[in-house]
């Protein structure tokens, strides 16, 4: 039994034909889009191990 990452709803629908929802891993298209707006938002972060102050190390130019 799967947990909706946003709204921590629990999905009881397993896949009949091995198929998953399109909105997977979330239970409907609301919870998809808020996360996805949280991304727009950078509200999320992937954290890095790279030291900022290197000077080797630069995002510009991208």
């Amino acid at each position: 039994m799967q947990q909706c990452p946003e709204c921590h709803k629990q999905d009881t629908s397993e896949p009949v034909d091995g198929t998953r929802s399109q909105y997977y891993p979330f239970c409907s298209e609301r919870c998809k889009l808020i996360d996805l707006g949280r991304w727009f938002d950078a509200r999320y972060v992937i954290q890095s191990s790279a030291d900022a102050s290197d000077p080797e190390i630069s995002d510009q130019g991208f």
